[in-house]
Formats: C-alpha cells, structure tokens, sequence
C-alpha cells in the first residue's frame, strides 16, 4: 500500500473579472507525502493561498480551474479535489482528511464565542464530541483558555486554537496558510516546532508561507512560487544553501542574515504576465531563450530556468 500524499497536476486557476483574467496559478506540479512538510514560498501576490483555497474547494464563483489535484489515502479510493462536487468535500474532505490552519487565527475564531464552544463543534461535526480537552492539551493549552473569548486569547493562543480545530477531525493532511502572519519571532518559531511535530508524528504539511526563516525551520522541501508559476522544487538543504533558480537566489540574499540585497523591479501584474519565463525582465542571466517558457520543475528537473544557477552558494 502507497503512503497517502498529494499529488497536484497541472493546476491552474484563473479569475474572470470585467475586461480582464487574473492567472493565479499556472500549470503547478508538486506532492507532499505523510512525515514530510512543503514549504511553498514566493513574494506576497503570486497565488500561494489560491492554490490553498483551489485544494479546499474554496474558491469564488468567478474563478475557473484545470488540471488536477489527487487526494490518495491508501486506504480510500483517491479524490482528485478539483473535480470532487461540494458535497464529497464538505462530508469526507475538509476537516476529515485535510485540515486548514488559516492565515491570522483571531479573525477566524467568532469573536462572540469562547474557544472552547468553537472547538466543540467542530468535534461534533466530525463526531468527535468528547475530546476538546485533550486536543486542546496537545495543541499547548489548559483547559482554562478553552474558556475564553477570542478578544482574550493572545496571538499565540488563538493560534493553537486553530490548530486544534484544524487536528479536530483527525485529517493526515495540513494546509497551513501564512499560518505566522502578524505573529512575534517566538510564536513563529512555536508554531514552526509545531507543524514540524505534526509531519514527524506521520501528517503531510503543506506550508504556504513568505517567510523563509519559518520554512527553512520546518521544510523537507522547498518550491518557489512567482507570478502564478512554481519555479523551483528542490530539497529544503539545497535550496537553503545552493537554489539554482536565480529568482530563489534572490529570494534568500534579500535575507538580513544574508547579503540584504533587494531583487530589483517588481513582479509582473497577473492581469498582464509576459510570454516566457516571467521574471525575465528582472534576472540578470536572461538572455532570447528566456523568450520561451522553460519547462516545469518534474522529476530530475528541478528548476523551470533556462540558465540555471550550477554552484551558487547564497550568502
């Protein structure tokens, strides 16, 4: 029997809006086996949470997806989540086998409920009724913080509240959407020891994040998302030591703890993106061939780049 993972082909999510299309995502190939975390990083704007919202279903009537996005459990026929209609997702997906840590925790917690009646129901729902003690004990809280209102938790507490909500219905599967946004450098670090905990305890996790101290804390494998298109996907030790897309170059030396470097210009408006690889007009290696779109990270090929970075070494 195969380990359970995901496995996303091909997908692509488009938004149509008036006199124009957003491309959010573009032809994306990745997959997250259970015991392994993926950290799925890029500048805020290149549709790192899209794909979070397409994988659970949760996109807006205006946005249209291709390709595919395999739900394999072992045990369980697999579920391709982009053609899975509501009904499959809402009784037998979100919560059961995948569970969403979203971005900024208190504003998902309803603010004129206590921690402890939020996380009931999601136990009841997914029929585990008696355990929000001790799920709220191995997300690090007492008893006593279940009993408080959102407005009375601090950041760090509304955080293991989602994540206990999250880990309600016991899925193997975690998507983490910037799960450290607005948090202190401590709690980002507590949370990262967590998702790390859930991946080593056998759970697959899908970290989107923009901070790549968080990733580099967490991730057995690193793939850089820009302008709707991932870029690279290498193994989190040699993206963090050697990345060999400039643009994941880039990435690391704009670090403080690096060269603190900005890579110059802007990403291009997903309104608007350019043939070819498009973070041409910012690369310092483009040259005609870049004119044409360099094939996705597959297999052996971990780098969607025509002139590929060989031995850099990021500082």
């Amino acid at each position: 029997m195969k380990p359970p993972r995901l496995r996303v082909e091909g997908l692509s999510v488009r938004f149509h809006l008036p006199g124009a299309t957003v491309r959010a995502v573009t032809d994306a190939h990745f997959e997250v086996r259970r015991g392994q975390c993926l950290a799925l990083v890029g500048e805020s704007g290149c549709g790192k949470s899209v794909m979070a919202h397409a994988l659970m279903g949760l996109l807006p009537g205006n946005a249209s997806v291709e390709g595919a996005a395999w739900l394999e459990s072992g045990d369980t026929p697999p579920v391709n989540l982009i053609a899975a209609p509501e009904k499959v997702l809402a009784r037998t997906v979100r919560g059961r086998r995948i569970g969403l840590v979203p971005q900024s925790p208190a504003t998902h917690l309803t603010p004129v409920r206590t921690a402890r009646a939020q996380l009931t129901e999601a136990l009841r729902e997914l029929g585990n009724p008696d355990r929000a003690d001790t799920l709220a004990e191995r997300a690090g809280l007492s008893p006593s913080d279940l009993d408080r209102y959102p407005h009375q938790l601090s950041g760090g507490m509304a955080q293991r509240v989602v994540n206990a909500i999250a880990l309600a219905g016991d899925p193997w599967l975690i998507i983490a959407d910037e799960p450290t946004s607005g948090l202190d450098r401590p709690l980002v670090e507590a949370t990262m020891t967590e998702l790390r905990r859930l991946a080593d305890d056998g759970r697959a996790v899908l970290l989107i994040t923009h901070d790549l101290r968080a990733a580099q804390q967490v991730a057995d494998h690193v793939a850089v998302m820009y302008a709707s298109r991932i870029l690279s996907l290498e193994p989190a030790a040699d993206f963090f030591t050697g990345p060999r897309h400039p643009y994941a170059a880039g990435l690391l030396d704009a670090l403080p703890s690096r060269r603190f470097a900005a890579i110059p210009g802007q990403p291009p408006e997903l309104t608007d993106l350019p043939g070819g690889c498009a973070f041409r007009p910012r690369c310092a290696r483009a040259t005609d061939d870049c004119g044409r779109l360099p094939l996705p990270p597959l297999g052996d090929n971990r780098v969607a780049c025509h002139h590929p970075l060989e031995s850099h070494v990021a500082r």
